[in-house]
């Protein structure tokens, strides 16, 4: 497992999660619920942001490792994941529609990880056209 700048920032968003998480747990009184919007968004924005970032590093520092094309994708199921069960807590999100969501993730990383196997990885890499996703209503 290499420590690179690129790996730690996939950790660092990893780690990143259970602060996501706790900022919505905290009670009412010691934070109120818009510092806690404001705060969870803050804290989505700068893990997407570190997310752009790791892969621009990686790429332009030459720190491409297994590892890190394994963790990045993990960490952003985790994070896509935590926020949607944050989400369906507060009533923001249909739990049919996080269940869609999160199956597509799940569907997708397995179908990536079967081609893998068949050695057919490359057909299956991500590209810019996979990142774009419709607009939401």
């Amino acid at each position: 497992m290499p420590f690179n700048i690129p790996n730690l920032l996939t950790w660092f968003r990893i780690l990143m999660i259970p602060v996501f998480i706790t900022v919505f747990y905290v009670s009412d009184e010691t934070l109120r619920v818009h510092d806690k919007h404001v705060i969870g968004t803050i804290l989505f924005v700068a893990a997407s942001i570190t997310d752009w970032l790791d892969g621009y590093l990686a790429r332009y520092l030459n720190q491409t490792s297994a590892f890190g094309a394994f963790l990045d994708p993990v960490a952003d199921k985790l994070m896509v994941t935590a926020a949607l069960i944050v989400l369906v807590k507060l009533g923001a999100v249909n739990e049919i529609i996080a269940f869609i969501i999160i199956g597509r993730e799940i569907a997708i990383s397995a179908l990536r990880e079967w081609m893998a196997q068949l050695g057919s990885g490359k057909s299956v890499a991500v590209s810019m056209l996979g990142k774009l996703k419709p607009p939401s209503r």
